[in-house]
C-alpha cells in the first residue's frame, strides 16, 4: 500500500536508461573508454522503483554493521554535505510528492514511514541523504590546485572497490587501477570538473559483469565457475547510473551512483541486448578482462549470450 510514484521493474528502468544512451553503457563496436556524459534534465536526478525499500532496508544494515567501509565525511565537507542533504529534500518533496512530506522541522518518508527532525542532528547530513534514496552519494571538492577530491561518501553499494583505499585522493588516484584511465581520461575528466554548471547536470552509465546478486560488493566473492548452463542464473549484468551536479553555494560536485542488476537469463530474453553485449566483452582488451574479473567466464558469458542472440525466442 505504499505510494510508490510510478510501478516498474528495477530491470525495465536499466533498459530504459539503455534506450535513452544507446551507445551505452556497451556497445557492438571496438572497445573505447569515453566519459560518455549526457545532459540531465535536473527532474530527473533521483529514481525510485519497486525495489526502494530493499535498497534502503540493506543500507540501513551496512550503516549499522559496517560503518566504517561505507561512510566518511572530512572536516573541509560538512557544510557541502549539508547542502546536499537540503537540496535533496527540497527535491524528493517537488519531484516526489506522495512519498515525501514535510512539516515544519519534520520530513516524513512515506515510502519507510520515517520521520525526521531537520533541526535536530540524528543522522549526519549526508547520511540522512543516503538513507532518502536508491543512490549513494560522493562529495567532490577542487584542493588548492584545482583538482578534485573525494571528500566525503556514503556508499554502502560500491562495485569491486573500497572505499578507505579512496578517502581524499584525487580523481586520477580514485581510477588508477582503470586501464587506460590515465591516458585517455584523466586530463578531459579533471577540465570537466572544473567547468561544470550549477543549471546543467549530467548522466552517464557504466557497466560490469558479476556473479553474485549483492548490492555490496567492496571485493568479489568466492563464487562457482561459471560455464554455459549457469551464466544464466549465476553472472549479472550491474549497471551503473551516475549523476553529476554542481552544488550552488559550496561548489562541490556531488556524485551519485545508482546501482541496477539483473541476471543474464533477463537479458536472454531481448536478443539485441545480449547480441551488443557479447560483443562489448569480445571487443575487451585483456587488461580490461582482467579489471572486470572476467578472464575465466568471458569465453562461457559471450556462448551463452550469442545462444540467446541468435534464438528466435530471445532465450537459451
Amino acid at each position: 500500500n505504499r505510494p510508490f510514484p510510478w510501478k516498474t521493474l528495477a530491470f525495465g528502468s536499466m533498459l530504459t536508461a539503455m534506450n535513452r544512451c544507446p551507445s551505452l553503457p556497451f556497445s557492438d563496436g571496438p572497445h573505447r573508454m569515453a566519459m560518455g556524459l549526457l545532459a540531465l534534465k535536473p527532474e530527473d536526478w533521483i529514481e525510485i522503483d519497486e525495489d526502494y525499500v530493499e535498497y534502503l532496508t540493506e543500507k540501513r544494515r551496512l550503516l549499522a554493521d559496517r560503518r566504517e567501509e561505507v561512510f566518511w565525511v572530512s572536516r573541509p565537507a560538512e557544510e557541502a554535505c549539508v547542502e546536499l542533504r537540503d537540496v535533496l529534500i527540497e527535491h524528493l518533496k517537488t519531484r516526489f510528492p506522495v512519498s515525501f512530506r514535510q512539516r515544519g522541522t519534520e520530513l516524513t518518508n512515506l515510502l519507510t514511514e520515517e520521520t525526521w527532525n531537520l533541526l535536530v542532528a540524528e543522522l549526519p547530513p549526508l547520511e540522512l541523504a543516503s538513507r532518502l534514496v536508491q543512490e549513494d552519494f560522493c562529495v567532490l571538492q577542487a584542493d588548492s590546485e584545482g583538482r578534485y577530491r573525494l571528500t566525503a561518501a556514503s556508499v554502502c553499494f560500491p562495485t569491486r572497490w573500497i572505499l578507505g583505499e579512496k578517502l581524499g585522493r584525487p580523481m586520477l588516484e580514485i581510477h588508477a587501477p582503470v586501464p587506460g584511465y590515465a591516458e585517455t581520461l584523466g586530463r578531459p575528466v579533471d577540465r570537466f570538473f572544473s567547468l561544470l554548471k550549477v543549471d546543467k547536470p549530467v548522466w552517464r552509465l557504466n557497466w560490469s559483469l558479476t556473479d553474485s546478486p549483492n548490492l555490496f560488493q567492496p571485493t568479489r566473492p568466492a563464487s562457482v565457475k561459471i560455464t554455459l548452463e549457469n551464466a544464466g542464473q549465476n553472472v549479472y549484468l550491474r549497471v551503473e547510473r551516475q549523476t553529476l551536479r554542481r552544488l550552488p553555494v559550496s561548489g562541490a560536485i556531488a556524485f551519485g551512483i545508482r546501482i541496477y542488476q539483473t541476471p543474464l537469463a533477463r537479458i536472454a530474453e531481448h536478443p539485441e541486448t545480449a547480441a551488443r553485449l557479447a560483443a562489448a566483452i569480445r571487443a575487451m582488451p585483456a587488461e580490461t578482462l582482467s579489471y572486470k574479473s572476467l578472464d575465466d567466464s568471458a569465453p562461457a558469458i559471450i556462448d551463452f549470450l550469442m545462444g540467446a542472440a541468435l534464438s528466435p525466442t530471445g532465450t537459451v
